[in-house]
């Protein structure tokens, strides 16, 4: 077994990741991580904004193809600096050591852990609409999911990359067929219905519908936590990035395309439930819509789950790396080639919170300073194409152009976020520099005491 050895800032040796994952992997990696238990929920928000059956489809595919210039930034940015740590990378490269920092602060506090935890409980009250099981026992489910699939991930990148692949694809299928058999039995005149009395019209309808979609996109951008990992990034990376978005728009405005032809929109608006609702008129599922959408759940929430425990852990070992975070961290395991000690503790923490309460709300509480992150890391671009050492091996075309709409579109839903909860993005806000700030300190402090030794 072959292992690329580098000096470690400190001295002595460290054991690098390998290159092992391919298109294939990199791929389900982000179209794994995208489409997620949102999509069951968020076709019939985009529904209710829209006001029609055409806003809504076209909602989804405008949506998705503004969503573009932000795959071509990371593309770029990817192919820049191929290496694991995706955002952390990018802030430390463009000279701002504090923003790197408090990228991973953010990401393993805030946010990583909780969204693992989530996921988990979702799968297992998912499998009690089956089993009857409650209380504890749900609790206790969740928590053997997280154990199964950090094995998983612990043990081989290769066998990750191969299973998450696998489930990527199993979990697209369910979704292939309902919009095959909802296309072949919907009403074409739902479609092509005007609004409903009272329902919102006209071109704000259909921004409003278009940037409800915007959480339904986010997440392709997850293979950049593991570019040091991805085998030929130049050419990998950039078509990794361009086809998975192509696939969930692909994906997502066939699915509301059969869904809107199956339900009149004023059904579809006021449901919490559209894809079961609309599987439910479809004359061979009928009354088991429930067990096919729960099923449904599973599968694609399982791939979610699998990609965050397979790439978040990432962005701490690359930190570690340079001594921005415990150097524990930055282990490598010398069989499994793995950073074993930092998916360990991140799915440990996951467990701490299945048994902790409104982990939801915590979360809640974070988005704010999450999609600030994504908005300064989308505007690096502008530092980065002014240093002479920045040499991306692929770069996006117009990319002043791209990299303004990757804002734009960050900043809407900063804004919307922010209106929705101003207080908890504040305290949020607060709590990380409040926390983080002597932390940062500390690890820099002892950083230039080892360099002077």
């Amino acid at each position: 077994m072959s292992l690329e050895i580098n000096k470690a800032p400190g001295g002595g040796t460290k054991t690098e990741l390998a290159r092992k994952l391919g298109l294939g992997a990199a791929v389900a990696l982000g179209v794994g991580t995208t489409v997620g238990s949102g999509i069951f929920s968020s076709v019939g928000g985009v529904a209710s904004a829209a006001g029609c059956a055409a806003f809504t489809i076209l909602a989804f595919l405008i949506g998705g193809l503004i969503n573009i210039p932000a795959n071509l930034v990371y593309a770029e940015l990817a192919t820049a600096y191929p290496e694991d740590g995706g955002q952390y990378v990018y802030f430390r490269e463009a000279g701002s050591r504090p923003l790197a920092f408090f990228c991973g602060w953010i990401s393993f506090w805030a946010t990583d852990p909780p969204s693992i935890s989530i996921m988990a409980l979702a799968i297992a009250n998912y499998l009690a609409f089956f089993t009857g099981f409650s209380g504890i026992v749900v609790k206790l489910v969740a928590t053997a999911l997280v154990l199964i699939f950090m094995a998983i991930h612990l043990r081989s990148v290769e066998g990750g990359g191969k299973f998450q692949t696998f489930i990527t694809a199993f979990k697209i299928l369910p979704f292939v067929l309902l919009i095959g058999i909802g296309l072949f039995y919907m009403n074409g005149s739902l479609i092509t219905a005007p609004a409903a009395k009272g329902a919102p019209v006209g071109i704000m309808a259909l921004l409003a519908a278009i940037s409800a979609t915007t959480w339904s996109y986010d997440g392709m951008g997850a293979v950049c936590y593991m570019t040091g990992e991805i085998k030929n990034p130049k050419k990998t990376m950039p078509r990794a990035l361009i086809i998975t978005v192509l696939i969930v728009i692909t994906l997502y405005t066939a699915l509301s395309t059969a869904i809107t032809g199956l339900l009149p929109i004023k059904d579809l608006a006021g449901s919490d439930a559209p894809v079961a609702l609309a599987a439910s008129k479809i004359p061979l599922i009928g009354s088991a819509a429930g067990t096919v959408t729960a099923i449904m759940a599973i599968i694609v929430i399982i791939g979610s789950l699998s990609s965050c425990i397979m790439f978040q852990p990432r962005i701490e070992y690359a930190m570690a790396k340079d001594g921005l975070f415990f150097k524990s961290f930055a282990k490598v395991h010398p069989k499994w080639e793995t950073p074993y000690f930092s998916i360990l503790i991140q799915c440990a923490v996951a467990i701490v919170l299945i048994f902790a309460s409104n982990i939801s709300n915590l979360l809640g509480y974070f988005t704010l300073v999450a999609l600030l992150k994504n908005f300064l890391t989308f505007g690096t671009v502008f530092v980065h194409r002014k240093k002479e050492s920045y040499k991306p091996l692929w770069k996006m075309p117009a990319w002043r152009v791209m990299a303004t709409i990757a804002m734009f579109m960050t900043f809407t839903l900063i804004f919307s976020t922010f209106m929705w909860a101003p207080v908890q993005g504040i305290v949020a806000a607060a709590v990380i520099v409040a926390t983080g700030l002597p932390v940062y300190y500390y690890w820099e402090k002892k950083n230039r005491s080892i360099k002077q030794s």
